[in-house]
């Protein structure tokens, strides 16, 4: 029975350890005003019929804080590439001079800036529910075993242990977005 209950906490703790990555890499798409090669990651370009992501079809760099360049392995995927970056509703200009893209930042109103703030919030807010959800999940699956004759009071240990996990990670996801809210609103 004891060994369920750890079978349970691992995966709560797993799940919840998935919500932070996942929104540690939503954060990364978010502009917080330096450019950054990660912004083109959910960018998909159509290579050959196959939707492909852009780094796979070439270099993504950063030559300077306000400044993307996209070089392509071939050259006749400039224009597929260009009109991916168009299309992604990213808000971004992109520039062919017929061997490299550039895509330069404007610098961030305050107006945008707040935006972001909230979009931020908003993913931070998704991670937290996820949380929430593996911490339900998990001590549903503690009740079952329950019923199954666990004693009473090592379910009841285990669902503090899987409160402590939950306040744990909901507090990374608080520390993730200050930080975030932080580099957003840096001029």
């Amino acid at each position: 029975m004891e060994e369920e209950l750890e079978m349970v906490f691992d995966m709560a703790k797993e799940s919840m350890d998935e919500s932070i990555s996942h929104l540690v890499k939503e954060l990364s798409k978010i502009r917080a005003g330096k450019a950054t090669p990660r912004m083109m990651d959910g960018i998909m370009v159509d290579y050959y019929g196959t939707m492909t992501p852009l780094n796979q079809v070439s270099n993504v760099n950063t030559p300077d804080a306000r400044m993307i360049s996209i070089q392509p392995w071939e050259k006749p995927m400039l224009q597929h590439i260009e009109r991916a970056i168009v299309n992604s509703n990213m808000g971004l200009t992109p520039h062919n001079n017929g061997e490299v893209i550039i895509i330069n930042l404007p610098a961030l109103t305050e107006e945008r800036r707040m935006s972001l703030v909230k979009q931020t919030k908003g993913e931070g807010e998704h991670a937290k529910i996820s949380i929430r959800n593996a911490r339900k999940d998990a001590n549903d699956e503690i009740k079952k075993l329950k019923g199954d004759g666990l004693p009473e009071d090592i379910a009841k240990d285990g669902e503090d242990q899987i409160q402590k996990l939950t306040d744990a990670h909901s507090k990374k996801v608080e520390d993730v977005l200050n930080e975030k809210e932080k580099e957003i609103l840096t001029v």
